[in-house]
């Protein structure tokens, strides 16, 4: 064995040596906890006194002389000159008073333990409880407002037929309604009595959305054909087309005052039109998927989008550029609604509906307890907010509170299958007294509400929620 290796386990053998003595010599204090003297406690906080409240034990003279009580007759000269500021106090002088504030802090804990209840001081003269309890300079205990969910309004139930689904849109004069299916042609329907008008032709793909113009005898469509066709109701055929879409289009909307129209689709962009000129004004891109829904309103923000990337964007319509981002969603967000009366909207995706306030994008509630697909949202003006489902789920919500009033399934069409119950697309009549569904089972459905129904015999379930969350 050379020297090296000897000097080196002679090393190792006194290393061991020397922790295993030490191990032996400290075994009894082994995991115990070093004894505090009183002094030391006192030494504490005194310690703690003189670092956190040393430049702060005396007071201001103009908030000595608001805890002045009321009932003193001394004018405010002699007050400001009875104020004086305290002598600073040393280290000794701090240590001195620490007993007394231990023995103060026991009797204001047994105080609290014997009363159980929480002072609380008003603008006025302090209450019998609060009196024995001094509070910090310019601090008042005042009692949290309680949170009180708003009580939903009652709406009547609603109730449908079968009548003869992927777009529908409903003519400004509510005496007609337009819908758009995957067999490629367009649909002109009565909506008093249901029976087909017309039809047109000229898509080679699934018509995926439908507007009517307002202030021009035009009916818009797209599909996912990339193509957008602009309708002369009046000889009833395409006047117009409009290009520049890479993909598939999903969704369009008007502007209600502008002569504007928004598309967008599977190229994750939107794109704002002339109706005139056929030019595009715009390409609002920012998404980072499929837009699945627009809509578009007078006041900023004028355009608002959802996609398939699980946010909303909020845009000016100006500027071209995105003014907000949503990102409150976790999954595709594939319906919107505007509210036709208030400044606001609501989105939804899989399982989560969300209420938003406008302009800035802001979050009023959820919507609870819809654990499906949201494929179709619409708002009637009378705050009655419907969500279809993809599994032909059906709920009516209250739009003040968030409330679920009612929940049903869509009936599927005689010979076919329960898996073709799909809710695809929804709207109301102008009215807001008809709502109308397109359905995965190649049918249209009409709805209305229980005219025989009132608040007895249908009483409004509601729990109201002491929380209220908000994300």
């Amino acid at each position: 064995m050379s020297a090296a290796e000897t000097n080196q386990k002679y090393l190792y053998k006194s290393i061991v040596a020397s922790v295993d003595g030490a191990h032996r010599f400290f075994a009894r204090d082994l995991g115990s906890q070093p004894s505090q003297s009183n002094e030391s406690k006192q030494v504490l906080i005194s310690r703690k006194l003189r670092d956190e409240y040393l430049g702060a034990r005396e007071l201001p003279k103009a908030v000595l002389a608001q805890q002045k009580p009321k009932d003193d007759k001394t004018s405010k000269s002699e007050k400001s000159d009875n104020i004086t500021e305290a002598p600073s106090k040393d280290i000794t002088t701090v240590t001195q008073d620490v007993q007394k504030v231990l023995t103060s802090l026991n009797e204001k804990q047994n105080k609290l333990k014997n009363k159980g209840i929480v002072a609380i001081r008003s603008s006025g003269t302090p209450t019998t409880e609060a009196a024995d309890m001094p509070l910090p300079a310019g601090q008042k205990l005042v009692r949290k407002r309680r949170y009180e969910a708003p009580k939903p309004d009652w709406h009547a139930p609603w109730n449908g037929h079968i009548g003869w689904v992927r777009s529908l849109a409903v003519e400004p004069g509510n005496k007609w309604f337009a819908s758009g299916a995957a067999d490629r042609t367009i649909k002109i329907w009565d909506l008093a009595s249901g029976t087909l008008k017309l039809t047109l032709t000229g898509h080679i793909s699934p018509v995926r959305g439908l507007v009517v113009s307002p202030r021009h005898p035009y009916l818009f469509s797209c599909g996912e054909d990339k193509m957008i066709k602009c309708w002369d109701l009046e000889q009833n055929k395409v006047v117009r087309q409009y290009h520049g879409h890479l993909s598939g289009i999903y969704t369009m909307a008007l502007h209600p005052t502008l002569d504007v129209l928004v598309t967008a689709g599977r190229d994750s962009t939107a794109r704002v039109w002339d109706i005139r000129t056929k030019q595009a004004i715009h390409v609002l891109s920012g998404h980072s998927s499929t837009v699945a829904s627009v809509q578009c309103q007078e006041a900023d923000p004028q355009v608002i989008t959802s996609s398939m990337d699980s946010t909303v964007r909020l845009w000016d319509l100006a500027a071209g550029k995105s003014m907000a981002v949503l990102t409150h969603h976790k999954k595709s967000v594939r319906a919107t609604a505007l509210h036709p009366t208030e400044f606001g909207f609501i989105t939804g995706s899989t399982d989560s509906i969300k209420q938003w306030r406008c302009p800035r994008g802001e979050l009023v509630q959820n919507f609870e307890g819809h654990n499906s697909i949201i494929n179709a949202l619409s708002v009637n003006v009378d705050n009655v907010v419907f969500s279809g489902g993809d599994n032909g789920s059906m709920h009516f919500w209250d739009w003040k509170s968030g409330h679920c009033f009612q929940k049903t399934q869509t009936p599927v069409q005689p010979g076919s299958l329960d898996s073709e119950a799909g809710i695809f697309c929804s709207t109301f009549d102008r009215t807001g007294l008809r709502l109308i569904t397109g359905e995965a089972d190649k049918s249209i459905k009409i709805w209305k509400e229980d005219e025989t129904a009132t608040e007895e015999t249908h009483p409004i379930n509601w729990q109201p929620s002491l929380v209220r969350h908000r994300y």
